[in-house]
């Protein structure tokens, strides 16, 4: 699973730089005025994040963390569901009623820092900060909705981070006896990110619904104390400790 990510406006900028001019670099800026960099964020605060949708491939926009289906009727309904959607397991995208429209027509790229997981040892856990071992934005595979509150006229937009199983390196983190299998998030690489936005088919979609190569990505163990940066060393503790 994926419940807590490191968000930074510099990282995410990198694709709209990429293919943006700087007149668009400034707007997007401006527009994305109210954003603030998170060091570690919970999907359960539903923090405002950056991503960037089928519809707009180059454009940055902010979307809450945990997505609202169009079809929800309240409020009420909405704080009762989105703390259910701040994933979506890819197996069953096509599947569920929060998930079914917006699997074929509303995709997204979520850019973060890096993501946080949590080993189970003993009777505690050890949090784990996943990045790229190149120190290059981490580009998550998402949805997205739009909700229209006809009592108030607010249109919320709001995204969820699809997951699949885990490779060698995931499994071993995320260790959750509670769970039937260790999930990671779907991670795109840069050839693929504009595909993934342009697939048609539900299984031209499935085809990047993949784990992500562990030879691309370094596990560091988190100690928000003593640093607020993840300290090294982190698979050898997995690894080497009875």
């Amino acid at each position: 699973m994926c419940y807590s990510a490191k968000f930074l406006i510099e990282k995410a900028l990198k694709r709209a730089r990429h293919y943006g001019v700087s007149e668009d670099i400034k707007r997007y800026e401006k527009e994305l005025k109210r954003f603030k960099d998170h060091e570690k964020v919970s999907g359960f605060t539903h923090p405002e994040v950056i991503i960037y949708t089928n519809e707009r491939p180059h454009h940055p926009i902010l979307s809450f963390w945990g997505l609202i289906p169009n079809w929800v009727k309240n409020t009420k309904q909405a704080k009762d569901i989105w703390n259910k959607t701040l994933n979506a397991r890819g197996e069953t995208i096509f599947e569920k009623p929060s998930f079914k429209e917006a699997s074929m027509h509303k995709r997204c790229l979520m850019p973060v820092a890096g993501f946080y997981e949590y080993h189970h040892k003993n009777k505690g856990t050890i949090p784990y900060y996943i990045t790229s071992r190149d120190n290059e934005p981490l580009m998550l595979a998402g949805l997205w909705s739009e909700w229209l509150d006809n009592s108030s006229g607010i249109n919320t937009h709001s995204c969820t981070i699809i997951t699949t199983t885990a490779n060698a390196m995931l499994t071993t983190i995320h260790n959750n006896p509670k769970l039937k299998e260790a999930r990671m998030p779907v991670i795109l690489s840069h050839e693929d990110e504009n595909a993934w936005l342009k697939a048609s088919s539900q299984q031209g979609i499935s085809d990047y619904i993949k784990p992500y190569p562990q030879e691309l990505l370094k596990a560091e163990i988190y100690n928000p104390i003593t640093t607020k940066a993840p300290t090294s060393g982190a698979l050898p503790y997995i690894f080497d400790e009875d």
